[in-house]
């Protein structure tokens, strides 16, 4: 794991692949804070025309954060699609063209109020990338300390907390933890280092 901003797989794909889809028009359906959803017209590998709905939501950071003490910081947020308050790692979208480790410490600051002294970049997942463009970049936070204030966006109702890693990798097995950006970042790192 580095600092630096990881290398995207897929990036320099030219569409040659027997199974692309050509693109022959894209719009706008919908847009709204946080994804738009868009419409591609397309020509499938067999000449059939036909539309195709996705969501555009881009890049985003996933923050595994530790304390000094080895605890983990935690997010308490509510939302609004599942109706109850959601227990994960802090997260976000990245701003234009920031470098993610920034991006990293940003969502961090902003989101917990804690600062790290490193950040290191673990992993990238598309989550679901029948539906969604969006990137999941996964960080891991190190010496991790309360000295920032939150800086919650208008939209976000946010409880910082700490845990044992122990603890949320046993939740992420088990199906505690509900949220699967976040309990994918739990596992990726259990992998790595135990």
């Amino acid at each position: 794991m580095t600092d630096d901003d990881p290398v995207d797989p897929a990036a320099g794909t030219d569409g040659a692949d027997p199974l692309a889809w050509e693109t022959l028009d894209s719009t706008t359906d919908y847009d709204c804070p946080g994804f738009t959803v868009r419409l591609d017209e397309v020509r499938l590998p067999d000449g059939t025309e036909t539309g195709f709905h996705s969501v555009e939501n881009g890049a985003s950071v996933i923050v595994l954060p530790f304390t000094d003490d080895g605890e983990v910081v935690l997010v308490e947020e509510w939302r609004q699609a599942v109706e109850r308050v959601n227990r994960g790692l802090p997260a976000g979208s990245v701003e234009g063209d920031e470098p993610l480790a920034e991006a990293a410490r940003r969502e961090l600051a902003e989101e917990t109020g804690y600062e790290a002294a490193a950040v290191e970049f673990m992993i990238a997942h598309e989550p679901s990338n029948g539906l969604l463009d969006a990137t999941y970049h996964y960080f891991v936070a190190h010496g991790c300390e309360p000295t920032a204030e939150q800086d919650l966006d208008d939209n976000e109702s946010i409880r910082v907390t700490t845990a044992s890693f122990d603890e949320l990798r046993d939740a992420a097995l088990g199906g505690g933890m509900r949220d699967g950006r976040s309990a994918l970042g739990v596992l990726q790192y259990a992998l790595r280092t135990e």
